[in-house]
């Protein structure tokens, strides 16, 4: 059974969580890997020693684009701009 997903790393997320991240393609949904095995197995009750093979083929790769944030001193634009006549 070959199964499809979407692996974002973000090495600098805020959360632990977020950092490593295996989507479905089509739903978004976080994959349950010991629910797949279990439907590769089938459905009688009982312990198994299972071999799962794992193999990773990177078919596409996109970038993140960082953007640059700017800094807005909002004190600067309280000031009332200062005119002055011209003679």
């Amino acid at each position: 059974m070959i199964k499809h997903y979407i692996l974002s790393l973000n090495p600098t997320a805020k959360h632990d969580w977020d950092r490593c991240i295996l989507r479905d393609p089509l739903t978004a949904k976080r994959p349950d890997l010991a629910k797949l095995v279990a439907e590769a197995v089938g459905a009688d009750t009982g312990s198994y020693l299972v071999s799962v093979n794992i193999e990773v083929k990177v078919l596409e790769q996109t970038t993140v684009v960082q953007t640059e944030q700017l800094s807005l001193n909002v004190s600067d634009m309280n000031e009332k701009p200062q005119l002055r006549e011209v003679a």
